[in-house]
């Protein structure tokens, strides 16, 4: 009992903040028909049944940034079974915390309960911890009011609520004005939320590359002396976070960013030698740009072609060496790409199905180098052919590579067969060629017969 009321003590001890403030739709200017359909309804039937239920988190805020949400996050005072009891199309998800999906259409709105604190989980729990040696929160399952989920959230501009039917913002933290400033500010003490998730020095990174905000002072400065807590946080956690980022259509800036904050070494740890090598340098930011491009484009793009992007000059320096050793080209590059992808795994869970196109992609670097027989038909066949190619571009593009070879490539996919037999390279004097073994003369047929007789 003591535990407990200490815990509740303790929580509002940390982080006790004023009343929240009440915006009008006159100064925040969010219509309710800004918000999507499944967010409507959501809100208004919970509303409907006696629950508070409003639109949390990102959505709120990109609306306060004048852009349009990828999704939106609906918070509530209804327990999971009490929600799941009203929509019909809906189901309990989690383990760690449960959640709602509530299906309309194609439209999925993820409805949580308030959480509280964590320090009033682990103050209610008499028999383990809810965090590690470090700090990091290992459970956070408790729920509690529409003000402690408020607290526990990270940055100021996540934890604004949205009320669609009465078309008010409820800001516990200032992020209405936060967002005006274009800042990032973290909610609390920085230092112990970056211990209690380290995952938040990631995510603040991404978010200001992509909203185009700057971290405020007192929220940066922990976070380069923080930096190794990431090796603490599951693979699986650190690689969700990583395609945050590099499909947020703003990856380039974030790279920039994480090289900034000294973070590239805890999510890449090959980034920060690449990053230190013009060439590579050169050729991982314009393949960053491009994916940006892509995505602002409404393109789709690749995470195994991004994800071989990023670690291709490491393949590129063991394929040399294993050359220079002694391997003969194609047994050098496969024994690379092992290398690099075996050091890469002890830190970031790159997906077995994104390891496979990486290895299509590199592979095909060896092969589109040969232009001669019939190997350039056989390549324009293979399924891959499209992302080498394109990887074969941005080696040009930035020297890497002769140009004319990616010319030549273009030209010869789109040509006619008499085009394109006038195009192909003549081997050099015995390229190509298989050695024969000698054949062996057989034996005289009255010989073989006198040897079955005896």
């Amino acid at each position: 009992m003591i535990r407990r009321f200490l815990g509740k003590v303790f929580s509002g001890a940390l982080f006790k903040s004023a009343q929240p403030r009440v915006i009008p739709f006159k100064t925040h200017r969010i219509a309710r028909d800004h918000v999507s359909r499944g967010a409507m309804k959501t809100c208004e039937t919970l509303q409907q049944h006696g629950h508070t239920a409003y639109v949390v988190g990102g959505a709120v805020r990109d609306l306060l940034l004048g852009g349009i949400p990828k999704d939106y996050d609906v918070a509530t005072n209804a327990t999971p079974e009490e929600v799941r009891a009203i929509f019909r199309r809906s189901r309990i998800i989690g383990r760690r915390f449960r959640l709602v999906h509530v299906m309309f259409g194609a439209e999925t709105i993820e409805v949580s309960t308030f959480r509280g604190s964590a320090a009033a989980n682990e103050a209610a729990d008499d028999s383990d911890h809810s965090t590690d040696e470090h700090g990091r929160i290992l459970r956070d399952n408790v729920f509690g009011s529409m003000e402690e989920d408020a607290v526990r959230r990270d940055f100021t501009v996540n934890a604004m609520f949205y009320d669609p039917v009465r078309e008010e913002v409820i800001d516990y933290h200032g992020g209405v004005a936060d967002i005006k400033a274009k800042k990032l500010c973290m909610i609390g003490d920085p230092a112990q939320r970056y211990r209690e998730d380290p995952i938040r020095m990631l995510r603040a990174v991404r978010l200001a590359a992509a909203r185009g905000l700057e971290i405020e002072a007192r929220s940066r400065k922990p976070i380069r002396e923080l930096a190794g807590l990431l090796q603490n946080v599951p693979k699986a956690r650190l690689f969700d976070e990583m395609m945050k980022l590099l499909l947020s259509g703003h990856v380039a800036e974030g790279v920039r960013r994480l090289r900034k904050e000294g973070l590239h070494h805890g999510v890449l740890p090959l980034l920060d030698v690449i990053l230190e090598q013009p060439l590579g340098e050169r050729f991982v930011m314009l393949a960053l740009e491009n994916t940006d491009k892509r995505i602002n484009e409404g393109k789709p793009v690749s995470p195994g072609f991004l994800f071989a992007s990023l670690l291709w000059h490491e393949v590129l320096a063991a394929w040399k060496a294993a050359e220079k050793g002694g391997m003969h080209t194609m047994p050098a590059l496969f024994h690379a790409m092992d290398q690099v992808l075996q050091v890469q795994a002890e830190n970031l869970a790159i997906p077995r199905r994104y390891g496979a196109d990486m290895k299509d992609i590199w592979a095909l670097q060896a092969r589109l180098l040969n232009r001669s027989g019939r190997r350039p038909y056989l390549l324009l066949e293979h399924p891959r052919f499209r992302a080498g190619f394109d990887f074969l571009l941005l080696r040009c593009a930035c020297r890497e590579i002769d140009a004319e070879i990616g010319t030549w490539w273009e030209k010869f996919q789109h040509a006619n067969e008499e085009t394109r037999a006038g195009m192909l390279m003549k081997d050099s004097p015995g390229a190509g060629k298989k050695r024969r073994r000698p054949r062996r003369k057989k034996k005289p047929a009255a010989a073989a017969g006198g040897a079955d007789a005896a």
